[in-house]
């Protein structure tokens, strides 16, 4: 046998002791895919403005080839684990890169050379059974990525974005001309983002075009609540516009004042009411009994399965890349490649913390959240008020999994060189740098549970950028044009497609985080959507 993963008790968890030598634990084995590298060169073969290949989005049954493991891998492990007694597996993922099995702890610790124990988050109580190291048959090191959930301790996803008191009415944005009306400094609304970014209002037009939005932690997008938002601040469109509903996992959307989600919520009133006409799919998640990184795979696995999946998805929930793992940040990451190389545009709110990870904590050195540092999707952070400057809380940093792919290469270099010293030591300079870019994350205006308020996070963010790229998207499809695909090659050779964000910084671990600066930083990205500059950067 030989150690596969193994780490260290992180010090917000502690032993619980064994669990009952019957508990069942459900585990899910991934099989090594035949050829990741040939996939990352197509992706960006069809992903870099200056390739021959721009734009030439890669199949199903091409990404399949790369994707999927080959006959050998899969015959070394079902032999394996017949071998050694387990008769209950099922294959699964999209291209059969997965085996799932279910055992109880007692054979668990056998075949892993493991020992499972039950563990407790110190502050939330939550519990559940993970081992400290596992190990796998040396000849089958070459054919398992990983064994998961094993050594990820991750707490269940983000926690919700918090409603301020509801607003008086609604602000009159039609008084001032450009940029925006300095109402949106205090209530940031639709109208305010067309003012800001130069968002249209006319419909789009392409019914293949489709935006997914994600949702997890039994957060429900209300019909009623989209309802009264359009009809407040969407006035030019009809008030039954509404969204579809995707299921993985048994996920559900229930409706009524009690089921409200703020953050479902907010992700769907802000692509609905900003991507106008782009029809939208709200994708929910089922609880999967063990953690939010169980949702993460699957629901990308369900997209990679679709012969036509939506040309945008985004997501306002996320990790930090410490609770994962390298294997695992890895094996996710590469599944945002995988459906990047079909063309689809993959954007994660960077998350909430500054330099402190998702969510504000106590450190000492600066935590990367998840999956910010993954090279394979758009990092969103967050900006504030009429003359944008960076929000305090958008989450930056390099990532200590993956290196800095060359599409960022000159602008994080030039950011470094001016930082100079400051913070030197704190994190990992080699690292893949984020956010990539930003939008608007403070006071945006939401109808929740009936009652208008105010919500703040890069969950405000990704949305809102999101709807940007699905109405270049509809032009680009009217065209007759490829969509934008995976977006970050794009986005660095475009800088000038982006308003610069040059004061504020993202502060975290007693450090002042940060600092925006002219160009490319990690609190704000390359900066905000011009949309008229996107559309010419993008051809049209």
């Amino acid at each position: 046998m030989a150690v596969a993963e193994q780490r260290t008790l992180p010090i917000t968890f502690a032993s619980a002791g064994k669990p009952d030598a019957n508990t069942n634990l459900n585990l899910r084995i991934a099989l090594t895919q035949q050829d990741m590298t040939g996939l990352e060169k197509a992706l960006f073969d069809v992903s870099t403005p200056s390739s021959a290949l721009y734009g030439q989005h890669l199949s199903l049954d091409q990404v399949k080839a790369f994707a999927a493991p080959s006959d050998e891998t899969v015959s070394a492990v079902t032999q394996w684990l017949q071998e050694s007694g387990v008769s209950d597996f099922e294959m699964s993922g999209p291209f059969n890169d997965w085996i799932s099995i279910n055992v109880p702890a007692s054979k668990a610790d056998e075949i892993f050379d493991a020992s499972f124990e039950q563990f407790v988050h110190i502050e939330s109580g939550e519990r559940f059974v993970r081992t400290l190291q596992y190990s796998v048959p040396q000849d089958l090191l070459q054919h398992i990525e990983l064994v998961h959930p094993t050594t990820a301790f991750v707490k269940t996803l983000v926690k919700r974005p918090v409603m301020s008191v509801p607003v008086p009415g609604t602000a009159n944005i039609t008084e001032r001309a450009n940029p925006a009306p300095s109402s949106c400094n205090s209530v940031v609304t639709p109208a305010c983002l067309q003012a800001l970014y130069g968002i249209p209002t006319t419909r789009a037009t392409q019914s293949s075009n489709k935006l997914g939005v994600s949702g997890f932690i039994d957060q429900f997008a209300q019909t009623a609540d989209l309802r009264t938002f359009l009809t407040n601040l969407r006035p030019d469109i009809p008030a039954t516009t509404t969204f579809t509903v995707q299921s993985v996992d048994g996920g559900v959307n229930t409706q009524g004042r009690a089921q409200a989600g703020i953050e479902a919520n907010l992700d769907i009133q802000y692509t609905v009411g900003v991507a106008t006409g782009v029809p939208t799919i709200f994708v929910t998640v089922g609880d999967n009994n063990s953690d939010g990184v169980n949702g993460f795979i699957d629901i990308i696995n369900a997209l990679n399965a679709e012969s036509a999946p939506p040309q945008v998805l985004t997501t306002s929930y996320g990790f930090d890349e410490r609770d994962l793992g390298s294997a695992l940040a890895t094996r996710v990451c590469n599944a945002y490649m995988t459906l990047g190389a079909r063309g689809v545009s993959i954007l994660f709110a960077s998350g909430d913390g500054g330099v402190s990870g998702g969510q504000s904590q106590s450190c000492t050195t600066f935590v990367p959240a998840f999956p910010g540092g993954c090279p394979f999707h758009t990092s969103v952070g967050a900006t504030q008020g009429v003359n944008e400057v960076a929000a305090d809380f958008s989450s930056g940093g390099f990532s200590n999994v993956f290196t800095r792919p060359s599409y960022q290469a000159s602008a994080v270099t030039a950011y470094l060189n001016a930082l100079g010293n400051t913070n030197s030591g704190l994190f990992n300079p080699n690292g893949r740098a984020f956010p990539d870019i930003a939008a608007q994350g403070e006071n945006v205006e939401i109808v929740s549970g009936g009652q208008a308020g105010l919500v703040a996070g890069t969950s405000c963010s990704s949305p809102i950028f999101a709807s940007v790229i699905s109405l270049v998207n509809d032009r680009l499809i009217a065209a007759g044009k490829p969509v934008l695909g995976f977006l970050n090659p794009f986005l660095y050779a475009n800088p000038q497609a982006f308003f610069d964000i040059t004061s504020g910084s993202n502060p975290g671990c007693g450090t002042n985080g940060f600092p925006a600066r002219a160009g490319w930083d990690p609190v704000t990205g390359l900066g905000t959507p011009n949309f008229a500059a996107i559309l010419d950067a993008a051809g049209l």
